[in-house]
């Protein structure tokens, strides 16, 4: 009696022929006459028998998957970087799996670990955690990792990062050269590699000008509502109030557009992250634009490039650059009364 899911036994008897040259067939071995090709072919077809790929995989000691660790798959930057990954992923025959751990270190860890418990080849991490020494003993073991957007912590391992300082430093002298001096910082939380990377920028660009820093003119914390509410309010307000903001990542931004909605007088902005119709604002944003379609393809070749060759090599880190799009909210002369 035949199985409920046909196997090449099945195919070999329908087809009147060995199991080996079912075998070599399905594998495309190219030593099969065409006459008996033909009606192995039709066997299967009859049949609709499917070569069950995790077995073989499983035998040749890999999966054809790897994991991907994301802050939220929701947000534009993670679409693109996935995307990214699953096209270079695809090009390796190879599937991806996704999750995020919303800015939760425990949450990754458990993503990451649930990965590697199902023999993933190998990870794609934008970190959340302060350590990452529970990824030892699956990198040991041979599941190579790759670090996106931020390094990890406690361990040396690939990394893809952009430019944080120099594009922070390229936005801040932007408004520097269209006359502003008092320019304040809102920023992602303090914990946050990219947020702290471009608060050095912002500094380091004050510096260069001559101009003091003004603690009172920053604000790192997550970008929640209320607190860009409040940091904005209290960053406009007060006797000598900034006259120029650079937010530090697409969703500072998006809420500082709102809360500044309806006020009569508009502070210069420059955003870091471009995000979607910033070009079809009036005035458009101005954004320091990086490229997380680059970042993930980067990340994606890196991580396949350990699985074919070289996994004890030193790690390597590499840095993408940032570009300026001036697009009128960062062209803004300096409002009066603009803490009214």
């Amino acid at each position: 009696m035949m199985s409920a899911r046909p196997t090449m036994k099945d195919v070999a008897a329908l087809a009147g022929v060995g199991l080996k040259t079912v075998s070599r067939v399905v594998n495309g071995e190219g030593s099969v006459s065409p006459d008996t090709t033909e009606r192995v072919n039709a066997a299967i077809a009859k049949l609709g028998f499917r070569r069950n790929e995790g077995a073989r995989l499983l035998r040749q000691g890999r999966t054809a998957s790897i994991g991907l660790v994301l802050e939220d798959v929701a947000d534009p930057f993670s679409s693109a970087l996935t995307r990214a990954v699953e096209d270079i992923a695809r090009q390796h025959d190879s599937l991806v799996f996704a999750g995020s751990s919303a800015e939760d270190g425990v949450r990754e860890r458990e993503l990451t670990l649930a990965f590697c418990a199902r023999r993933v080849d190998g990870l794609i991490i934008v970190p959340a955690g302060a350590t990452h020494r529970y990824l030892v003993p699956e990198i040991t073991a041979g599941t190579p990792a790759v670090f996106v957007d931020r390094p990890p912590v406690d361990i040396d391992a690939d990394t893809v990062l952009v430019d944080n300082e120099g594009g922070a430093r390229m936005a801040v002298d932007h408004l520097i050269a269209h006359g502003h001096r008092r320019i304040g910082f809102l920023g992602d939380a303090p914990t946050i590699f990219t947020a702290t990377a471009r608060l050095a920028g912002y500094r380091a660009s004050l510096e260069a000008a001559g101009l003091p820093y003004d603690e009172s003119l920053t604000s790192l914390a997550p970008p929640t509502a209320e607190a860009i509410r409040h940091a904005v309010e209290r960053v406009l307000g007060g006797p000598d109030p900034a006259t120029a903001l650079f937010c530090g990542n697409n969703r500072v931004t998006v809420e500082v557009l709102r809360v500044l909605a309806g006020r009569p007088n508009q502070p210069a902005l420059v955003g870091f992250d471009d995000f979607e119709l910033a070009d079809v604002l009036r005035p458009g944003i101005t954004v320091v634009a990086q490229d997380p379609a680059e970042m993930g393809r980067t990340a994606a070749e890196m991580l396949f490039a350990r699985l074919s060759g070289d996994r004890q090599g030193r790690a390597k880190t590499v840095r993408l650059p940032t570009r300026l799009i001036p697009r009128g909210s960062g062209e803004m002369p300096i409002a009066t009364g603009i803490g009214t």
